[in-house]
């Protein structure tokens, strides 16, 4: 029988091809998460603070915030860190709680953006029925949803890839621990985390840009039937905003998560973005 050393800790290798410009690094990420740390707590205070936005679709903009809030704060702060010079190092509970963190608020954003666009989806297509199809119960049912599919969705994943045994090698090609870069570092069979992660992630995924996909294809007739200009002007501001911020989630998580041949530089490049 062959003996394992544990590992304890993982090296974050970074972001590809930034040497010598870690500095002017990092002034530009910690300038972009204050002013999103800031812009996102400012906008969940002024919907808790004005009884006017207590509102459905409102609470659901205010998770989104709290979201934001958390979901740059799982891997800027470690990579900051690193960018000023300090070690590369992350303890094995630190990769571990940063990969169960990352998927919790993925998947809970994933499910966020379905019921925001099946509110908006309500809100057009049955404007009359409104208020009592997405009455406060149904608004906080679907609320505490979200969160309670993220968290099942990343505990599953993180049980599954950490309860592989780690011997060697300890080099994380990004710059925070996600399970595209851990996975490939387990000294013993993966298939099984593969394809779970597959089933939870890529299935998932798929299923609610599917449902998204739905409702703004009926949002999209509804508001072709408005005859006035002001109206379908009106609608579609409404869902506009929404259906950009969707787009720009969805986008860089497919390409990430759905390619088949991974790409470390085109990684780290994506995910340092969004």
């Amino acid at each position: 029988m062959r003996n394992y050393t544990s590992v304890t800790e993982f090296i974050l290798l970074g972001i590809p091809n930034t040497e010598g410009r870690e500095k002017m690094l990092f002034v530009l990420f910690l300038a972009f998460y204050l002013f999103t740390l800031l812009g996102n707590l400012l906008i969940f205070l002024t919907i808790l603070a004005s009884s006017n936005l207590h509102t459905p679709m409102c609470c659901f903009l205010g998770n989104l915030s709290v979201f934001d809030i958390f979901f740059p704060s799982v891997s800027s702060p470690k990579m900051m860190l690193y960018l000023m010079g300090q070690s590369r190092t992350i303890s094995y509970q630190g990769c571990a709680c940063q990969v169960f963190f990352y998927d919790v608020l993925g998947g809970t954003e994933c499910f966020l953006y379905t019921v925001m666009a099946y509110d908006r989806f309500v809100a057009i297509c049955h404007p009359l029925r409104y208020n009592v199809i997405v009455n406060h119960r149904v608004c906080t049912g679907l609320t505490v949803g979200t969160w309670l599919g993220g968290c099942l969705h990343g505990s599953i994943l993180t049980f599954l890839t950490f309860t592989l045994p780690y011997c060697g090698p300890n080099e994380v090609d990004n710059f925070f621990c996600d399970i595209p870069v851990v996975l490939p570092l387990a000294c013993a069979d993966t298939s099984l985390a593969q394809t779970v992660t597959f089933t939870n992630v890529d299935v998932m995924t798929l299923a609610c840009f599917f449902l998204i996909l739905t409702s703004y294809s009926l949002i999209g007739f509804s508001i072709l039937k408005i005859s006035s200009s002001e109206g379908r002007r009106r609608a579609f501001s409404t869902c506009g905003d929404l259906l950009l911020s969707i787009l720009l989630f969805y986008g860089p998580v497919m390409l990430i998560y759905l390619r088949p041949a991974s790409s470390p530089w085109l990684d780290s490049v994506i995910q340092v973005l969004i």
